[in-house]
């Protein structure tokens, strides 16, 4: 969760972030949720670190079926 999304994905991309995606070189946006507020973003955040992976994995199909970079695209 954060209120600046191209602020997170660029220290992500550039290695600014310990954790999980600096430990597997995770550097790609390929799905994101806005929401009004950071109670429902964290509720929401919450509820998919529960699911399996194949339900992740469907929703970012759902969303981004090619896998695509999304950063460039909230930077413009």
């Amino acid at each position: 969760m954060t209120s600046n999304l191209v602020k997170r994905i660029w220290e992500h991309k550039h290695n600014q972030i310990e954790g999980f995606t600096k430990k597997y070189n995770v550097q790609e946006l390929v799905f994101f949720e806005i929401y009004a507020n950071a109670e429902s973003a964290i509720i929401r955040e919450k509820q998919i670190k529960k699911w399996r992976r194949t339900w992740k994995l469907r929703l970012i199909e759902e969303k981004n079926s090619n896998w695509e970079d999304l950063y460039d695209g909230i930077c413009s």
